[in-house]
């Protein structure tokens, strides 16, 4: 258990032993909260428990706090409680407990901070997902780093993940890609060429079509109808862009599980069986030839077609089955990364979930709002169909992964994030996965260091009385916590509270290097001083593989 859990398990424990010493009514008391205080110096932790439940029990806030005090603090975790106005109760973790810490981090290692569940919840997560046309964008990047963070996140955390893409290799936008190909290949050949307007009108259409020349010309020779040549086309353009996403992505560090084609929905007949529940239950009604889900039932702002007047299912009654897929896989839990455009389409998707017998628990949504590529002080416009867009294979290129995915990361969801390049390139402390890196590098350093000295590494040689300063004590409460921010950030799937923490012990350790002489003459004192590095470094590393991030031994 991490440190907020044990604190809760004690409260409970200290209310349950006032209680049967009288001082405490029995009654049902309101759930207790374990927070955070705003300035560190009211206490690592507090609750508002006497507070909350002073209505209640018709007794004073400070007097409860008072009696809950004495058994909180006898335990070995806690160093001192305060009870404050109006009833709050503040907890400061004891420097043994501290000390304990850095030993837990030695002796698990890689595992420190992660934990492992007898029961553990089974997420399916897809996210990317973008249209088989054309290469990864920035955006997709994004979400790239995002949906693989959370991922490691969940996993860390003891439960497991799934990564799922989603291809979408059905409809008019498959068959405009074939057109597009069609009339390249004809370019190509020097024949008659009537590209269209609306057609995809990037480099890399030239590519496939010089692929499919190059590979596949007698197939498509053979084929005399023009159609039945774009449906070919169309689908070896996809192959030919799925393959690339996926090396793109591999490259990024995101290895998908499973790749589910749109098309296998419609030649499964799944499409129309997930229509059948959803009329076996009432959902849908007909109007003028179409089929209609009650959406609105489920706080759309109207009811959706599901299937056109002419039979054809939409894109939402295939959305529909497609999750409806994803449910019967046995998923506790199925978890969408979507970008900010698709906020309208949140609601008619849960209603579905819903409509189809699934809790609305099951199914959650995430927004990951826009990125703009901040080149040379402007913004790259970016749209697959003029070839006017910035891919993510250039951007690995020019600032590579770690640089990448730390950038997508370091934002909330909710939060714009601008992209910039100038700022990546940099090879200083400006740069913010430089100076985690380097902290990381400098904790390396000073070991090889110690080894040309001859300093042979003993943790169980440190002086613990020696970390008893504001710096160490500091140091030690982050390594302490890192545990529960992991479970913090996957909980509420907030990538870029790892991020962030990182970063807070990354500057605390430099302060603590500034101040102190690792390597020094005092035996003791280096020894201690070497096991607290040794902590650091590994809560950085850690933390940094679950961004994705390499953490370099020298740089």
């Amino acid at each position: 258990m991490n440190i907020r859990e044990q604190l809760l398990d004690i409260i409970i424990i200290s209310l349950k032993k006032a209680i049967e010493s009288g001082e405490l009514p029995e009654y049902d008391y309101p759930e207790i909260k374990i927070e955070y205080p705003k300035d560190t110096k009211f206490g690592d932790y507090s609750t508002p428990f006497a507070l909350e439940s002073a209505r209640q029990i018709k007794k004073s806030p400070m007097e409860t706090g008072e009696i809950l005090k004495k058994y909180i603090k006898d335990n070995d975790i806690v160093g001192e409680v305060d009870v404050v106005k109006p009833g709050f109760i503040n907890i400061f973790v004891s420097f043994t407990y501290l000390f304990e810490g850095i030993k837990k981090a030695l002796s698990e290692d890689h595992l420190y901070g992660r934990r492992s569940k007898t029961n553990p919840i089974s997420y399916n997560i897809e996210f990317v997902s973008a249209n088989p046309t054309g290469p990864l964008n920035v955006v997709s990047a994004r979400a790239a780093a995002i949906g693989d963070t959370i991922a490691n996140l969940i996993e860390a955390n003891g439960d497991t993940a799934d990564r799922e893409f989603y291809v979408n290799d059905y409809g008019n936008q498959v068959n405009l890609l074939g057109l597009s190909v069609i009339e390249r290949i004809r370019e190509i050949k020097g024949e008659d060429f009537n590209f269209p307007d609306e057609g995809y009108h990037g480099e890399y259409i030239k590519e496939i079509a010089a692929w499919i020349i190059e590979n596949f010309s007698s197939d498509l020779e053979s084929i005399k109808d023009n159609n039945d040549a774009i449906e070919f086309a169309s689908r070896k353009a996809i192959e030919y862009n799925v393959n690339t996403q996926k090396k793109d992505l591999e490259d990024f560090n995101v290895i998908f599980k499973q790749w589910f084609h749109e098309r296998t929905l419609h030649n499964n007949g799944d499409v129309l069986k997930a229509y059948e529940i959803l009329q076996k239950n009432n959902y849908i009604y007909e109007e003028e030839g179409k089929k209609i889900f009650k959406s609105s039932e489920f706080g759309d702002d109207k009811d959706r077609v599901v299937i056109r007047d002419d039979e054809r299912p939409t894109y939402l009654m295939a959305d529909i089955a497609y999750h409806n897929d994803k449910l019967t896989r046995g998923y506790d839990r199925v978890i969408d990364i979507w970008g900010p455009d698709h906020h309208g389409y949140i609601a008619r998707l849960a209603g579905a979930v819903q409509a189809l017998g699934y809790e609305k628990e099951k199914f959650k949504v995430l927004l990951a709002q826009q990125v703009n590529l901040i080149m040379d002080g402007e913004a790259v416009k970016m749209s697959k169909r003029l070839g006017n867009f910035s891919t993510m294979r250039e951007l690995i290129e020019e600032v590579g992964v770690d640089v990448s995915r730390y950038f997508f990361i370091m934002r909330s969801l909710d939060s714009h994030l601008d992209f910039d390049l100038s700022l990546a390139k940099k090879n200083s402390s400006e740069n913010p996965v430089f100076y985690l890196q380097y902290a990381h590098a400098r904790i390396c350093s000073i070991f090889r260091e110690a080894e040309k000295r001859e300093i042979s590494y003993n943790p169980s040689s440190a002086v613990p009385e020696l970390l008893n300063t504001p710096l160490a004590i500091t140091l030690m409460k982050l390594i302490a916590k890192f545990p529960e921010e992991i479970t913090d950030a996957a909980e509420s799937f907030e990538p870029h509270r790892i991020a962030s923490f990182l970063i807070k012990i990354a500057q605390s350790y430099h302060r603590f290097y500034t101040e102190h002489r690792i390597l020094g003459d005092d035996i003791n004192s280096t020894q201690t001083y070497l096991i607290l590095s040794d902590a650091v470094r590994i809560v950085i590393r850690n933390g940094l593989k679950i961004l994705g991030v390499s953490a370099p031994e020298s740089m």
